[in-house]
């Protein structure tokens, strides 16, 4: 089905979160949602209290069946966090993930811009209308699965490069690599450790 979307004409959904009222105590996402409305190729635009919920999860692939979108551009937070979920929704859809476009408009506007909503409005609608034209050169990245050979390589034998080896050993060859004649840093240069007196050698 992705395949096939790619080779349709572009139609493009955006939906724009309140998130409560970390972006919609900044933004007016209702005409943020309006703005997105009119720009090329975007055949469906709403906004939502909270689209990484599951009622906002059902909204955006209803959306998909009933306008037949391709691309999904999601107005809202950090993608760091919240990509993975619509990621999923998109797959859920039987759309390809990499059609997905995150616009974020919470850390990169309404959390910077709080004390000047004008600004921060024309801000989040250029972010949005950037967001839509790139969407438009999205293709699907094929995803390659390889298999990894049960070896780790650990560079500096000090505390935390031991610490390191010991805990990969369980389950993998490690090989510890120190440029130094003896291993454990700057520890094996100290007489005593505070606050037990031990021995650091």
């Amino acid at each position: 089905m992705a395949a096939e979307n790619a080779e349709k004409e572009i139609r493009i959904g955006c939906f724009v979160c309140r998130c409560g009222v970390n972006i919609a105590g900044t933004l007016d996402t209702e005409k943020l949602a309006e703005y997105s409305g009119k720009l090329p190729n975007v055949v469906h635009s709403t906004d939502n209290i909270s689209l990484c919920t599951t009622s906002g999860a059902d909204l955006i692939k209803e959306a998909v069946e009933e306008h037949k979108l391709n691309r999904i551009i999601v107005a809202a937070c950090t993608p760091k966090t919240h990509q993975p979920v619509f990621r999923a929704v998109l797959e859920d859809s039987g759309l390809d993930p990499s059609y997905l476009e995150f616009v974020n408009i919470r850390e990169h506007v309404s959390f910077v811009h709080m004390k000047e909503k004008d600004k921060a409005q024309l801000k989040a609608e250029e972010l949005i209308r950037a967001g839509v034209a790139r969407s438009m050169f999205l293709e699907p990245i094929p995803e390659k699965t390889f298999p990894v050979e049960k070896k780790a390589l650990v560079i500096g034998g000090g505390i935390g490069g031991m610490q390191a080896a010991l805990d990969l050993a369980s389950e993998y060859e490690v090989y510890l690599v120190e440029k130094a004649a003896t291993i454990g840093g700057k520890m094996a240069m100290l007489d005593r450790t505070f606050p037990t007196d031990d021995c650091s050698i």
